[in-house]
């Protein structure tokens, strides 16, 4: 199998396109994602409610990330990670524009709630 490197053949940066969206592993439990966006940001309103628990890293640009019981958003740079876990609301404020914030996710399958 060849290699694959994140940070090549990314989609041009294009803030009124949808994020893209490469599964790159799909196992029982398991799914990994390369997320690459360019000023998108979730719709006003919307915040994401998961069956699945998610951990991210911020390979490249900057992302402001948001959890619902919180009165900030988190800013993101590159090597910076978060674990989400399942239903835990949350959302993405803005994405860097007119440079590609590539994200890498894993999303797993967990029944622990999240650690207090």
């Amino acid at each position: 199998m060849a290699p694959f490197n994140m940070l090549n053949t990314l989609p041009p940066c294009d803030p009124t396109a949808a994020e893209r969206v490469d599964e790159l592993l799909s196992r029982p439990g398991v799914r990994i994602e390369r997320i690459v966006s360019s000023g998108q940001s979730s719709p006003p309103g919307y915040w994401y409610d998961q069956a699945e628990g998610e951990w991210i890293v911020l390979l490249s640009g900057a992302a402001g990330l948001r959890f619902e019981h919180e009165n900030h958003t988190r800013l993101l740079q590159p090597g910076d990670c978060v674990d989400i876990p399942a239903h835990y609301r949350h959302r993405v404020e803005w994405t860097a524009p007119g440079i590609a914030t590539v994200w890498l996710a894993v999303f797993y399958s967990s029944a622990s709630p999240w650690p207090e």
